[in-house]
């Protein structure tokens, strides 16, 4: 291995250093709570070496962010060889339930914890999470399409499954399903997106 490929394994394996502490001080202690220096201070490394390869916090909080929808994206790859639209668009909501139930640290950073939004309103474009999005809803479009679903806005009905399986989820990583026994929680959480699209006609 030459010079600078080695230059560059380091700089990876640094940021990746920096990445998981910070995720792990962010759940931990809560992304207010915890400064660039208590981040260099358990990596023991000074603040200066964090700001060479972040701009600040929220700059570590959107590439976790990136990297939670990184790996959403890849999973929802594996659905695109599903021909019948709406086996597609069931599986997509299994997907997305099951990866967000085995990823919770990542899915907090990505869709309840505030600090990403800064930077997305800052960004002119965010292609990350514009492209997960834009697959469900080709998904929900492809079932209007085929007579599957009632045709209606298109915007309104995406984002109105997609809010129920975000709900879904949100409920259970917030631990807000004590009336149930924690092991039933993942076949409750698939069973109750299919028990709405039953509902809306996508039947098994």
């Amino acid at each position: 291995m030459g010079i600078n490929e080695r230059k560059e394994r380091n700089k990876q394996e640094m940021r990746k250093q920096i990445l998981s502490t910070a995720m792990k001080l962010f759940l931990e202690e809560g992304f207010q709570n915890v400064s660039i220096r208590r981040i260099a201070d358990n990596i023991e490394y000074s603040p200066a070496t964090i700001y060479l390869y972040f701009k600040d916090k929220d700059d570590i909080l959107f590439a976790l962010h990136n990297a939670g929808f990184e790996e959403l994206y890849k999973r929802q790859q594996e659905i695109l060889a599903i021909k019948d639209p709406k086996k597609r668009l069931r599986k997509h909501g299994e997907v997305y339930i099951k990866f967000a139930l085995e990823n919770p640290e990542y899915y907090n950073l990505m869709f309840i914890m505030r600090g990403p939004a800064k930077k997305i309103v800052e960004s002119e474009e965010w292609n990350v999470g514009m492209r997960s999005y834009d697959l469900f809803k080709r998904d929900v479009e492809a079932s209007m399409r085929a007579g599957i679903i009632k045709k209606s806005d298109i915007d309104v009905a995406t984002f109105a499954m997609w809010s129920l399986a975000h709900g879904v989820v949100s409920l259970i990583l917030r631990n807000r399903c004590t009336m149930m026994d924690p092991k039933d929680l993942p076949s409750i959480a698939q069973k109750a997106f299919e028990y709405i699209m039953k509902n809306i006609g996508i039947s098994p």
